[in-house]
């Protein structure tokens, strides 16, 4: 049937959807090389590790030639490495559920209920975001003294947990806001109490809020590296960030052990974020949606 036909029966003719042009060049060019700028210091650094010290002298920017393994083997072996991650480990996992916990209690009464005050409250955690570490940084260090906590993990995580509520609290409050009141209504009717509503329901709909906000706290933590450097003296306290800084100072003249010491202390981060980065982008499109 020709287009006037169409027209007579009084149908629009159909028009196909115009795509956005992919095929363009420039487009890819300048994706390229956004990219190569961001994965070029990375990559130099792991492939650095499986040089030497004369290669690397001989031709910075060079390959490897042959390729040697013994910096990340010697790096594995140590125990100082494992020993930093366990440390990291231990200080990520307590921020992120601290956090979690913590921000989904406050977050749901600032989304489920109404009180006097409550627009002042949410203000001030989203003034949070705007409060820099390292302005609270030499306060901070003089309540953890005060406290005795100096050379603990503790006396790590709780700032961290404190710093990450704001992010949680301002992610979590559009998810939780978005439970329609009918199923609360419901679940009320059928003899649910509040903590009943807030285990059996909200806490299933805030999965995907949940588990960003945990995602972004434990990358975090376990990047973190001005508070643990105020914080700890002692070594066998070091977290992974704190222990690159001293074992670089420590090898500064073996600069391929330094590298490769490096490229595997970024590992676990690059590839926890690469595995849950659909989770993140999911849990903040659902944020700022709801």
């Amino acid at each position: 049937m020709t287009a006037l036909g169409t027209a007579a029966l009084g149908t629009a003719p159909h028009r196909p959807r115009r795509s956005r042009n992919w095929s363009n060049p420039v487009v890819w060019f300048i994706a390229l090389l956004v990219i190569a700028l961001m994965l070029a210091p990375v990559l130099y650094i792991i492939i650095g590790g499986f040089r030497t010290n004369s290669q690397i002298t001989v031709n910075p920017a060079g390959w490897p030639d042959p390729w040697h393994v013994e910096n990340y083997l010697a790096v594995l072996g140590s125990s100082t490495f494992w020993r930093e991650v366990l440390n990291s480990t231990i200080t990520a996992t307590a921020t992120s559920v601290g956090a979690v916990v913590l921000g989904l209690m406050a977050a749901y009464v600032l989304a489920r209920y109404r009180f006097r005050g409550r627009a002042a409250l949410y203000a001030l955690f989203a003034a949070g975001l705007m409060f820099p570490l390292t302005v609270a940084i030499t306060p901070l260090y003089i309540v953890v003294r005060s406290l005795g906590l100096m050379n603990s993990l503790t006396g790590v995580i709780l700032p961290q947990i404190a710093f990450a509520l704001p992010t949680t609290i301002i992610i979590l409050v559009p998810f939780l806001r978005a439970i329609p009141d009918e199923i609360q209504e419901a679940a009320f009717i059928d003899g649910c109490s509040r903590l009943g509503f807030f285990w059996r329901m909200v806490l299933p709909l805030a999965v995907p809020g949940v588990i960003t906000v945990g995602i972004l706290a434990f990358i975090g933590s376990w990047n973190g590296y001005l508070l643990p450097l105020y914080i700890l003296n002692d070594q066998a306290q070091f977290t992974l960030p704190l222990g690159t800084q001293a074992f670089a100072s420590q090898y500064s003249v073996d600069t391929a052990k330094v590298l490769a010491f490096t490229s595997l202390s970024m590992i676990p981060a690059l590839v926890f974020f690469s595995v849950f980065e659909r989770r993140i982008v999911g849990g903040l499109t659902g944020a700022v949606k709801g």
